[in-house]
């Protein structure tokens, strides 16, 4: 059979199963939350679309299940007035094509309505930021580990602002529009403080009813520094207004800054300091004495070196040093050694080792340490850290990323030196 009637089967396939979910919606509404293939215009799109279907499906049911403080609906339109929703088409999460870039989109209706006497257009943006945008950006960034799909995530919301106008109180709609590259948005999602947060903030775009914002994260007004940095107008016609969280008092128009503000190298966090991680090893000091105990046969841990956390690219980690004993031919390059160490060793270390850490942890990794011995050799050792996000760690466990997805997310260095791994391609060589 040719390969273009097999594509038609498998699409037929997918056809009957989508009609057959269609008709179950009422009993699934999750499902009718998710834009059908079938409707988007480009090829790409449609295949991108329906490869990533059920996974789509997960998110629309986890934001319907999510608790906002108001009503939110997802919506192809917005603005529509909340007695409406009902009667309303709600499937909006669908890939599409944003200025030559591939994005996830998603559209919404949040029907919270702000006092525009109270609360100035920062204060509106940044509440309804922190209120649903971020809520789902949680949701989404972890069933996509890496930006091979698609570059960023976008999310329009609708919310709405109560004013007199000519002396008549009316309610009007107000759009909140994110776009933020996946990478950026991993971050955003693992930041603990706000420092990383306001990082990953100004890597995307996000606009209140089309005009561009750059937002504040932090509590109180930014600092002068800030605002002088980020100040300078970029025309008369479109400035930017910085988010703040408090009402412009001065009843003058608000600075204008840079559009290249968004795309401002972030400041670099300060260094951990050993007071921290000696901290943070007070916290966790039973956990990783259970899991060293109980992993030891296993996990070959190195005597004289005990776990402990380590610094790592203004990360805290916590490093485990181990023994990898293989059966790699002599002479067997680094990369094999180091592909054939997390294939054979320590991937199977990492469900057991988060078993001891089932919550939300105070550090951002673990440091996978291993010295390797090539059994029946007298060849030197060689060395390999695996540096890997416990966001990442988590979705690998859960079987919703491959390893190579967990080496790609991390840090791999070989001999002390930064590598690229690619297990396929190491493990078939010498």
């Amino acid at each position: 059979m040719t390969l273009p009637a097999l594509e038609n089967i498998h699409r037929m396939k997918f056809c009957s199963v989508l009609v057959a979910l269609l008709f179950v919606g009422l009993a699934c509404p999750s499902i009718a939350q998710v834009i059908t293939p079938m409707e988007l215009n480009d090829p790409k799109l449609q295949r991108l679309q329906q490869r990533n279907f059920r996974t789509l499906v997960d998110i629309g049911g986890e934001i319907q299940r999510y608790k906002f403080p108001y009503p939110f609906y997802l919506s192809k339109v917005l603005d529509v007035d909340l007695a409406k929703m009902k009667d309303v088409d709600q499937r909006s999460i669908r890939f599409e094509s944003y200025k030559g870039e591939t994005v996830l989109e998603l559209t919404g209706n949040y029907y919270a309505s702000y006092n525009a006497d109270t609360m100035d257009g920062e204060t509106r943006l940044k509440t309804t930021f922190e209120q649903v945008i971020l809520p789902i950006l949680k949701i989404e960034v972890p069933h996509f580990p890496d930006d091979s799909l698609f570059a960023s995530f976008a999310i329009e919301v609708s919310h709405h602002v109560r004013a007199k106008v000519m002396g008549v109180h009316e309610e009007q709609a107000e759009n909140v529009t994110v776009i933020i590259p996946v990478p950026s948005a991993q971050k955003l999602v693992d930041a603990k403080t706000n420092d990383q947060k306001q990082s990953a903030v100004l890597e995307s775009r996000i606009y209140l009813n089309g005009q561009p914002y750059a937002l504040w994260v932090h509590e109180g007004p930014p600092p002068e520094d800030w605002q002088a940095r980020n100040g300078s107008p970029i025309s008369r016609k479109q400035p930017v207004e910085t988010a703040t969280s408090a009402p412009n008092q001065s009843g003058t128009p608000d600075a204008t800054v840079s559009l290249n503000l968004l795309k401002t190298t972030p400041t670099p966090m300060p260094i951990l300091t050993p007071e921290a991680l000696a901290g943070m090893q007070r916290q966790n000091q039973d956990a990783i004495d259970r899991m060293a105990k109980s992993l030891d046969k296993e996990a070959h841990f190195i005597p004289y070196a005990p776990p402990g956390f380590v610094g790592f690219r203004q990360g805290a980690y916590l490093q485990l040093p181990i023994n990898t004993q293989l059966d790699a031919q002599t002479g067997a390059s680094r990369y094999k050694q180091a592909a054939l160490t997390f294939d054979d060793h320590v991937s199977h270390l990492i469900r057991p080792l988060l078993d001891f850490f089932p919550s939300d942890v105070n550090f951002d990794g673990v440091d996978f340490s291993s010295v390797i011995h090539l059994k029946n050799s007298d060849d030197k050792t060689q060395s390999v850290e695996f540096f890997f996000p416990v966001r990442m760690m988590r979705c690998f466990a859960s079987y919703d990323c491959t390893g190579q997805q967990l080496i790609n997310a991390g840090i791999v260095l070989i001999n002390g030196e930064r590598s690229q791994l690619d297990l396929q391609l190491a493990e078939g060589k010498n």
